[in-house]
């Protein structure tokens, strides 16, 4: 469809999936999902100033050609960022630095799927400069579907990592899913960051590449984790290549404050706590375990993991048994197949129930978990 009687003549455009948020000038996308359909607030959009709307069957198609139309119509430059971790957090730090100089846009929250990528872009206007695109993927092909969308001039892959095995199949579905962003670049004369320290992503592309270190973690910074410093050295990396000098950009990841249940330390009136619940997976609770200098451990199960979940879940057990922690608690029933000798709740209300006859006080505790766990719901216990 020809967009430009949208994009043509707008510095912005107001663009909502949601009804109640529809004002005089906004495009309402009607969506239709598993327990709802926007198409039945079409009239309720318009009698609230809906100049357009987008709906019927291929309402998200449409919804994501409106969003190419204007990512081309603003011709801005564009990176993209994905990875199995740290994606995120790499995301807010690169933003961090980038703003430092640049009228910049990126990814809010966790938008960085078929829906949340081309409502990101309908965000841009024409007064930023470039902008951060975040991109997820649960499946072979995901990858590929979004920078078509999306078009980047240049791209970032954090890591790969095992999960979501149960919709890529195995860790090489992973790679060749992350790898969908390098063969756009290649493909396109893009720019490619790659951090040289990482055998897979130098195995997924050996080319050309703007390339960085792992590095150590900069001191006084808000993140928890020594696993945070490839993130930082990415943002460092892509800050100096764009022009920003490495203590303006230094000083923006120091002043950069983590939320959202990621890598966030809270000191309760009982407890130290580390935050880390946003999501799990084999790699990232690895990863969190060994960087975690404390006696306490508060775990949730990792989901979408498929035939690997009984391995996997075993292998954490594993590796808490060689710490010796001094306290374990696990929640979700994949832990009761393990040989795990510590109590296994079946849900965060259970952990609740129990923590609140038998309150933890003196710890230094790690929380962390797939999201569906909700542990977030334990921290006023802590």
């Amino acid at each position: 469809m020809d967009w430009s009687f949208l994009t043509k003549r707008n510095d912005a455009l107001c663009v909502t999936t949601d009804s109640r948020k529809v004002t005089s000038g906004c495009v309402f996308v009607a969506l239709k999902g598993e327990h709802f359909d926007g198409n039945d607030f079409v009239e309720q959009a318009k009698a609230q100033g809906a100049a357009y709307v987008i709906g019927g069957e291929n309402a998200l198609k449409d919804l994501q050609d409106l969003a190419r139309a204007w990512r081309r119509e603003l011709n801005i430059p564009i990176l993209a960022i994905t990875g199995t971790n740290g994606k995120t957090t790499t995301k807010e730090l690169t933003a961090a630095v980038l703003k430092t100089k640049y009228n910049l846009y990126y990814t809010q929250g966790n938008l960085n799927n078929q829906l949340g990528v081309p409502l990101t872009l309908l965000n841009i206007t024409r007064a930023h400069e470039m902008a951060i695109v975040e991109m997820g993927a649960s499946h072979p092909g995901d990858i590929q579907e979004l920078v078509e969308i999306a078009e980047p001039n240049y791209g970032l892959i954090t890591n790969v990592g095992k999960a979501h095995l149960q919709g890529f199949g195995s860790f090489e579905g992973v790679m060749r899913t992350k790898a969908e962003l390098y063969d756009w670049l290649v493909a396109h004369k893009g720019t490619i960051f790659q951090n040289a320290d990482n055998p897979y992503l130098k195995q997924m592309y050996g080319g050309p590449a703007v390339l960085y270190h792992t590095g150590t973690m900069p001191e006084g910074t808000h993140l928890v984790g020594g696993y945070n410093a490839e993130n930082v050295s990415a943002a460092l990396c892509v800050g100096e290549y764009f022009g920003v000098s490495r203590e303006a950009a230094l000083e923006a990841i120091r002043a950069y404050v983590p939320s959202n249940n990621r890598s966030q330390l809270m000191q309760t009136e009982k407890n130290t706590v580390v935050v880390d619940a946003y999501n799990a997976n084999p790699t990232s609770m690895t990863a969190a375990i060994n960087a975690f200098e404390g006696n306490c451990y508060i775990l949730g199960a990792m989901r979408e993991l498929g035939a690997y979940s009984h391995l996997e879940h075993q292998n954490i057990v594993n590796m808490l048994l060689e710490r010796k922690a001094d306290k374990v608690l696990l929640v979700g029933e994949e832990y009761k197949e393990t040989t795990a000798p510590y109590p296994v709740y079946d849900n965060v209300q259970a952990l609740c129930e129990a923590l609140s006859k038998e309150p933890l006080a003196g710890y230094r505790i790690l929380l962390k978990g797939s999201r569906s766990n909700e542990l977030e719901r334990v921290i006023p216990l802590l």
